[in-house]
């Protein structure tokens, strides 16, 4: 707490994770507005969020967080990379301080179908290394939850990797 309090005080930017990550995406998509930017800020914390529930973001991770980033309207490869070189910085803080945040955010600025398909992109990041642990399996009932959607909507977005589940 007084570390920033100390460095806003002489100068330097020490952005905290969720502020760091909105900061990067701004500038990767400068003409966005500020619900869009919110969205994807939430979207790219939760894919690290789920990237790191097992303590380890792994090269097969994040080149599932790559592609989902491509997905987003405006989005540039060198985009994806200054973000993912955001995640990569702040991941701790991102997937444990600010997850309550992003859903949230999720929640109250994305419809029912935008929010399921965060959550397949979520299960498909968690199956990317080929094994869906039970942490992993922990978090994105907890995460379904906290975006507004039921048990039925996780239940069909793990099917297809019903098979990498290491309960």
């Amino acid at each position: 707490m007084f570390g920033r309090w100390l460095k806003s005080l002489s100068g330097g930017e020490d952005l905290s994770g969720s502020g760091a990550l909105r900061a990067s995406i701004e500038r990767e998509l400068p003409d966005a507005d500020p619900e869009t930017i919110t969205v994807v800020t939430s979207m790219a914390g939760l894919l690290g969020t789920v990237a790191y529930a097992d303590r380890e973001y792994s090269a097969a991770e994040e080149a599932r967080v790559r592609a989902e980033l491509l997905r987003v309207q405006g989005m540039t490869q060198s985009g994806v990379e200054a973000i993912c070189s955001t995640l990569r910085k702040h991941i701790v803080e991102i997937s444990s301080v600010d997850t309550p945040r992003f859903a949230r955010a999720m929640r109250e600025l994305a419809d029912d179908d935008l929010r399921r398909e965060v959550l397949s992109a979520l299960v498909e990041l968690a199956a990317a290394d080929e094994s869906i642990t039970l942490a992993e399996t922990n978090l994105l009932r907890q995460l379904t939850n906290s975006l507004g959607l039921s048990q039925q909507d996780y239940l069909e977005a793990q099917e297809r990797h019903r098979q990498h589940l290491k309960l």
